[in-house]
């Protein structure tokens, strides 16, 4: 073979590899190529429409945002697009609500049209916003609209009257009347939108980024199937006694699922002025006429600080909400650590819950919390409304220093049902609170309060307390509290050096209980009967 030949075969093989490379290669396509101005003052709305376009045409692609500041609308991408944003990339939230359309989402779950969030999809798939870039949602922009906290409305606006047009709508959604986007002209200047919202996409990976201070909550996947959340940043809240000057705007939730299927959130941080990670699935009749649930979450490995609640389920829950597990956290200074809520006029069944290894330090309110009781409300009879929670598993878990270690409450209609502790270890002021509950077990369990009782139960039955070892403050304070309760074994447990009673019992529907295998010789006195409790209802073994 001579040598000219030889070169044509080579250079052939070169342009055929590098036209393969090209074909292989994901399409990028730089805002800046479209006219985007990285100033933080001149608005890209259009430039990045524009790059959006461009990309679609082409069949996909990574749209890219370098290093800068760019004010911005609503962006709205395509399927199988990716927003890249470079570190040092940051997208500003145009307050004004003419730069963002209304759209189709929920607002605190009830069907509705709001202003489409600085980063909105709807029926998208295949799409991903990744980078460690910043979506600012300048929520300060925004949040007079909430008519609250004492925040004065612009000259020409009236948050009153925006609240009271949301008010009459959401009567008519209750009441089952369809709405379009143009009912909403009025009510949507109170519903301010989330940060990123997400409605009926599949395959959605959201990455890396930092999400900051939105006019409402921050990331809201509505309707949404196979959700990935990794590595994200969710900022509401200023550092702990460092306030800002724009301060802290209402419902600054982080992540908000809301009837959706097949979600995983790993390796996230919180500082949130909201709840951290809130699940939900629609609310009163509107929820129970969409009927969607929630189903098949996973969290783990996420930090949170001082957010209302690390996990929230609830307290819409119409859909019902099931299969959810959370492991791997630490909660420090958040009002609650897990907390599961509903209400009567709610409905909808919660099952099958697993949380396992946290540590929860210096909540404000509870480490665990699990009510159907949320808000006040009429007694009632069980119904289609009636929430149901049943199957929670909490293991390994660490609280220290709780306001109150655990508040479990549920309805005289409808008790909670089927609830596991297992290897905890708690300190805190108030401790654990059980009140209509049934099939509730504590396995290895250590709680140490310093007011009241470390164990109460009321209105409860069938529960088992295996190797508990309850540490009341005073002595006077009985280690267990049991008041108009059945059937409840204690087994294997310790009286701590200083207790007084192990055991006190009150109410005449107190029976059932049996005592066994137990240490009790450093208690004072192992059982004591107060009003109505009756020595019949105990046996020691």
């Amino acid at each position: 073979m001579n040598t000219r030949r030889r070169l044509t075969l080579t250079l052939l093989f070169l342009a055929l590899t590098s036209a393969l490379l090209s074909a292989t290669r994901p399409a990028v396509f730089n805002i800046l190529d479209y006219g985007a101005v990285p100033d933080g003052k001149t608005k890209n709305t259009a430039a990045i429409a524009a790059t959006i376009a461009a990309c679609a045409h082409a069949g996909g692609g990574t749209i890219l945002f370098p290093a800068g500041k760019y004010l911005t609308g609503s962006i709205m991408p395509e399927s199988n697009q990716t927003l890249h944003l470079e570190a040092g990339a940051e997208l500003l939230y145009s307050g004004d609500p003419a730069d963002s359309p209304l759209v189709a989402s929920r607002w605190e779950c009830t069907n509705v049209f709001t202003h489409a969030s600085l980063i909105y999809a709807e029926g998208k798939h295949n799409i991903a916003i990744t980078g460690r870039g910043t979506l600012n949602g300048q929520g300060w922009n925004w949040w007079w609209r909430s008519n609250s906290r004492g925040r004065k409305s612009p000259a020409g606006q009236d948050a009153a009257a925006n609240q009271a047009a949301w008010r009459a709508l959401y009567d008519r959604i209750e009441a089952g009347e369809k709405l379009a986007a143009a009912d909403f002209t009025q009510a949507a200047q109170f519903l301010r939108p989330s940060l990123v919202g997400l409605y009926h996409c599949k395959n959605v990976l959201v990455a890396d980024i930092t999400l900051f201070k939105s006019p409402m909550w921050m990331l809201h996947p509505v309707y949404c199937d196979d959700v990935v959340v990794r590595g994200v940043r969710f900022v509401s809240a200023d550092p702990e006694g460092q306030p800002s000057a724009e301060g802290e705007g209402p419902n600054g939730d982080g992540i908000d699922v809301d009837s959706c299927r097949n979600v995983r959130i790993s390796d996230c941080f919180f500082n949130t002025s909201d709840d951290c990670i809130v699940i939900k699935s629609g609310r009163d009749h509107d929820g129970l006429r969409t009927n969607r649930p929630t189903e098949f979450v996973t969290i783990t490995n996420c930090v949170m600080y001082q957010g209302h609640g690390a996990v929230v389920i609830g307290s819409e829950t119409s859909g019902g909400i099931r299969n959810i597990t959370a492991s791997n956290c630490v909660s420090v200074g958040t009002d609650c650590g897990i907390r599961i809520k509903s209400m009567r006029g709610r409905g909808g069944v919660l099952e099958n819950f697993r949380f396992d290894n946290w540590v929860i330090e210096d909540a404000k309110k509870q480490a665990f919390e699990i009510n159907t009781r949320y808000n006040p409300s009429p007694d009632a009879p069980f119904g289609k409304t009636t929430p149901v929670f049943k199957n929670f598993s909490y293991s390994n878990i660490t609280i220290k220093n709780a306001a109150q270690i655990a508040k479990i409450v549920g309805l005289p209609e409808k008790a909670i049902e089927e609830l596991r502790f297992t290897d905890i270890n708690a300190t805190g002021k108030i401790g654990f609170i059980v009140d209509q509950a049934t099939d509730v077990e504590l396995h290895h369990v250590r709680i140490a309060a310093t007011s009241g009782s470390p164990i109460s139960i009321e209105n409860s039955s069938n529960l088992v307390l295996d190797d508990v070892s309850p540490r009341a403050a005073q002595s006077t304070t009985p280690a267990i509290a049991v008041t108009h309760s059945t059937d409840l074994v204690i087994r294997n447990s310790r009286a701590a050096a200083g207790t007084g009673s192990f055991l006190f019992l009150t109410g005449a529907k107190t029976a059932g209980l049996v005592l066994t295998a137990s240490d009790l010789t450093r208690a004072k006195t192992d059982v004591e009967f107060g009003k109505d409790a009756s020595p019949q209802s105990v046996t020691r073994k």
